[in-house]
C-alpha cells in the first residue's frame, strides 16, 4: 500500500506540538508493515538543508502568486515531499504566526497551496509514485479532500486525522474563488461555517474516513462541550469516526539509551534516575531533598492545558513538601505566574520559559511525576513519555489521558495494574487532591517503585495503533472503490 501524508509540521524538522511528533513517527511504523508513506510538508527554512539534498520532481509556474516546486528527499528515516514556494513559506519565526503573534495574513493561501498540490499528486502521482490513499492531518490539510471531491475523474480515498479540533482554519468566504474551490462545496453540509469557510469542516465533510487521536476524544467530539461548534457534523458522520491512540517513537524516547540524560536507566536498574533527579535539582535551583517528590510540567502554558489551575493549587503542593519544575511558554499571565512562583517559593519551584528538547528529556528522566491537568486533551504525548521514563503521570480524566493512564485507586493497586493518578472534575481543588494522593504514594516507597516499573512496561509505542491505521486504510480503499 502507498499512502500520502499531508501535514504542516514534522519532528524533528519543525515542531510546535504533538502533531509533529506523530508525523515524524507514525510513517516509520507503517513502513515496518510494508506501507510506503511519503510525507508532504511546506518547504520552511528549517528544511532548507534537506531540500538542498533532494531532487525536484514537479514544477509549478504560478502557485498563488509565485513559482513553486516539489522536492523529493529522504531524511531521518522519512520519505519527504517538500513544497518549495518561497513566497509562501520562506519566513523567519513561527510557521503559523507573524512577529506580532498574529496568524500570517495569507495562511489561507499558504495551506491552501499545500492542499491543492497534495491533491494534484494524489490524482496524478509524482515521479512514478502514486498513492492508494491520502491521510490529511488537521486543518492545514483539510482542503485536500475538497480538492479531490471537485475533481472530475477517479481519485484515491482520503482519511482526515483531527489532532486538535480547537484549531479549525476559519477564513472569509471570499477566498473560495481565490483558492479555486467550487461554489457547490460551500454549503452547510460542506465547508460553510457560520458564514465563513472552515478548512477543518471541509475535511470532516469530504473525507472518506475521520480519525482522531484517542477513543475517548472521538466520543467527546460529538458533544457541545468538546466539539467546538463542529459536534453536529461529527455526529452526522459518527459511523465514519474512529479514535486511534497516538504512540511515541521508542528509539527517541528510551531511558536506556537516551544520550541527553546524565545517566541512563531501565526497569531493572533505576539508579540512573536518581542521578538525573540531582541534575534537575541543580538546573532548576531546587533544594536537595531525596524525600520530597519532584513534579514537572513540560507544556504550552495555556488555559487549555489547565495550568491556571496548577497556579491555584501550587500552595498546596509546596505545603505538602513537594517541588515543581516548569518548562514551557504561552500565555503571558501564566508565564509571569510561574516566574513569580519560582521567586516566591525559591528552592521549591523552578521555571524556565521557552522550549528545550534535551531539557524536556532530562525532566522526564529526573522528575518523579508529571502534571497534566488539561481541560481537554485529544491524546497527549507527555504522559506517554512519563510512562516510558517511570515518571508517574498525574492527569485530568479527559481524552487520551483517560485512555492511557490507569488510576492508582485501591482496586488498581490491589490488582497490581496502576500506572498513574487521574482526577476529576477538572478544578484546582481536585488537582490539589490528586497532588496530595501522589505525595502519599511517593512516601510508600515499595508501592511507588512497583508503579514506576509497571509504568515503564506499559505499551506506548506505535505497534498496535499502526496496525489500526493500516486496517482503516484498507477498509477506506475497499469502500471507495465499491
Amino acid at each position: 500500500m502507498k499512502a500520502l501524508f499531508v501535514a504542516s509540521e514534522c519532528a524533528p524538522f519543525v515542531k510546535t506540538g504533538g502533531l509533529a511528533d506523530v508525523i515524524g513517527a507514525l510513517p516509520k511504523s507503517l513502513s515496518d508493515l510494508d506501507c510506503d508513506v511519503r510525507v508532504m510538508l511546506p518547504g520552511y527554512p528549517a528544511l532548507k538543508s534537506v531540500a538542498d539534498a533532494g531532487e525536484t520532481r514537479l514544477r509549478i509556474d504560478n502557485l498563488f502568486g509565485g513559482p513553486a516546486r516539489v522536492i523529493s528527499a529522504r531524511a531521518e528515516g522519512l520519505n519527504l515531499l517538500l513544497l518549495d514556494a518561497p513566497h509562501l513559506f520562506d519566513r523567519s519565526g513561527s510557521i503559523y504566526l507573524d512577529d506580532s503573534g498574529q496568524d500570517w495574513h495569507d495562511n489561507h493561501l499558504r495551506f491552501g497551496a499545500l492542499c491543492q498540490v497534495a491533491a494534484k499528486i494524489a490524482i496524478e502521482g509524482i515521479d512514478g509514485w502514486k498513492p492508494d490513499l491520502v491521510n490529511a492531518h488537521d486543518w492545514q490539510a483539510g482542503l485536500v479532500p475538497a480538492y479531490l471531491k471537485q475533481h472530475d475523474g477517479p481519485t484515491p480515498p482520503c482519511v482526515l486525522t483531527i489532532h486538535n479540533i480547537a484549531f479549525q482554519g476559519v477564513f472569509d468566504a471570499g477566498i473560495l474563488g481565490i483558492l479555486g474551490l467550487s461554489q457547490g462545496l460551500y454549503t452547510s453540509e460542506g465547508m460553510e461555517y457560520y458564514g465563513k469557510l472552515s478548512f477543518l469542516k471541509a475535511g470532516i465533510a469530504f473525507s472518506d474516513q475521520i480519525t482522531t487521536v484517542s477513543p475517548t476524544y472521538a466520543r467527546e467530539l460529538m458533544t457541545p462541550e468538546f466539539g467546538m461548534g463542529l459536534e453536529g457534523i461529527i455526529q452526522a458522520r459518527r459511523n465514519d469516526v474512529t479514535g486511534i491512540l497516538n504512540g511515541i517513537d521508542l528509539d527517541t524516547w528510551n531511558p536506556e539509551t537516551d544520550h541527553t540524560l546524565p545517566a541512563t536507566y531501565s526497569r531493572r536498574s533505576l539508579k540512573g534516575k536518581g542521578i538525573c533527579r540531582e541534575e534537575i535539582e541543580r538546573r532548576f535551583g531546587l533544594k536537595h531533598d531525596p524525600q520530597a517528590p519532584i513534579f514537572c510540567v513540560v507544556s504550552r502554558l495555556t488555559e487549555q492545558k489547565g495550568l491556571d489551575l496548577l497556579l491555584q493549587a501550587l500552595p498546596a503542593l509546596v505545603d505538602r513538601g513537594a517541588r515543581l519544575v516548569v518548562l514551557g511558554s504561552g500565555e503571558r499571565y501564566l508565564e509571569d505566574g510561574f516566574i513569580g512562583a519560582a521567586h516566591r517559593y525559591a528552592g521549591s519551584v523552578g521555571t524556565i520559559i521557552g522550549y528545550d528538547e534535551p531539557l524536556s528529556h532530562l525532566m522526564q528522566g529526573g522528575s518523579d511525576a508529571i502534571l497534566i491537568p488539561s481541560r481537554f486533551e485529544p491524546c497527549g504525548l507527555t504522559q506517554l513519555y512519563g510512562l516510558r521514563y517511570g515518571t508517574i503521570p498525574v492527569v485530568a480524566r479527559t481524552g487520551g489521558l483517560a485512555d492511557t493512564v490507569i488510576d492508582a485507586n485501591a482496586a488498581a493497586i490491589a490488582a497490581d495494574c496502576a500506572t498513574g493518578v487521574q482526577f476529576a472534575p477538572i478544578t484546582a481543588t481536585s488537582l490539589a487532591q490528586a497532588i496530595d494522593r501522589t505525595c502519599t504514594l511517593f512516601q510508600q516507597s515499595g508501592e511507588w517503585s512497583k508503579m514506576m516499573r509497571r509504568a515503564m512496561k506499559h505499551p506506548v509505542g506505535w505497534g498496535q495503533s499502526a496496525h489500526s491505521y493500516l486496517d482503516l486504510y484498507g477498509a477506506a480503499i475497499d469502500a471507495h472503490g465499491a
